[in-house]
């Protein structure tokens, strides 16, 4: 008669089944903490003056469309005069992080110049950046509207002084001829407050339009004159009438015209036309400019020659 074996006694330790789950799930948590902190950039603090909209974990930041960042805190100053806004920049992103960079707030806006932020009807509103150039930094203010259009290397900025804004907003048309030539950037008090002062930018294909002797003046809203045959209504433009808008003209006086005005240049901003302004017609070459509009089809021009401009025509093109 055969005796059983002796069992064999293990003391290494066994893990029951039910610790399994759990651990592939810490196993799991531990990997996602670690993606999250080494794709995550430096945190930053913007200081505005209303937090209307903006959500901790649901507002980004964008910038060239692309997010960047996310909001983590909005909480009150402790003076109670605005609000901070801690954000949570991606580690690729840390470069806007630097002194000199703006951050606004994108709104809705419907107006006669086009419509802006619609999609935050929806999405919320969301922050957007203009990265700085200096040392790299923390702390910033916001802006409490969006900075105006910086592009040095396209057209050229002017100064017009006014005794009274006028309802001119950033954004708003210059014209030439009640053509538009370029943007209002914005405004502000003169160092004195005495005026206020207007930068406009004047785009590169009617640089040479402005002379150091041209005359601006306020072309925004509605002109209503009374008389005794009637009265007469002007507007240059249905997106004059809300925004604002400026108009100038350039002497054609003599046979040579003033010197183009330089980067800068200052002049003084009428709150009307003059009506011999009107009547000038200088002849000034424009600037040829990738951005400007194809040539018309020749079928397109031709109902607008006159015939005595096709005999000249005619008269050019015979050896």
């Amino acid at each position: 008669m055969s005796t059983a074996p002796t069992p064999r006694l293990s003391r290494r330790p066994t893990l029951p089944l039910v610790w399994i789950v759990p651990l592939i799930a810490l196993a799991v948590g531990g990997w996602m903490i670690f993606r999250e902190f080494r794709h995550r950039g430096p945190e930053i603090t913007i200081d505005f003056e209303d937090g209307a909209g903006v959500k901790p974990g649901a507002t980004v930041l964008e910038y060239k469309g692309v997010s960047v960042g996310v909001v983590r805190a909005v909480e009150l100053n402790p003076d109670l005069t605005g609000v901070s806004v801690r954000l949570q920049l991606d580690q690729g992103a840390a470069g806007i992080a630097t002194e000199g960079a703006e951050f606004w707030v994108v709104q809705p806006e419907i107006g006669f110049s086009g419509i802006k932020g619609l999609d935050t009807l929806l999405t919320g509103v969301r922050l957007k950046v203009r990265p700085g150039r200096g040392a790299p930094a923390t702390r910033f203010k916001g802006l409490s509207r969006p900075p105006p259009i910086e592009n040095p290397r396209e057209g050229r900025a002017f100064l017009l002084q006014a005794e009274r804004l006028s309802g001119l907003n950033p954004g708003a048309p210059v014209y030439y001829r009640e053509v538009r030539v370029g943007t209002v950037e914005t405004s502000r008090l003169a160092d004195t407050a005495d005026s206020v002062l207007v930068r406009i930018r004047i785009d590169t294909p009617y640089l040479d339009l402005v002379r150091i002797n041209s005359r601006f003046w306020n072309a925004g809203g509605v002109s209503f004159r009374m008389s005794l045959l009637g009265a007469e209504v002007k507007s240059t433009s249905l997106e004059s009438l809300f925004s604002g808008g400026v108009a100038f003209a350039t002497p054609d006086t003599g046979r040579q015209l003033a010197t183009v005005a330089p980067e800068g240049h200052v002049f003084t901003l009428h709150p009307e036309a003059d009506k011999d302004w009107l009547k000038w017609q200088p002849q000034i070459s424009i600037q040829p400019s990738d951005s400007a509009p194809e040539p018309a089809p020749e079928g397109l021009l031709a109902p607008l020659r006159s015939a005595g401009s096709e005999a000249a025509a005619r008269e050019r093109a015979k050896p």
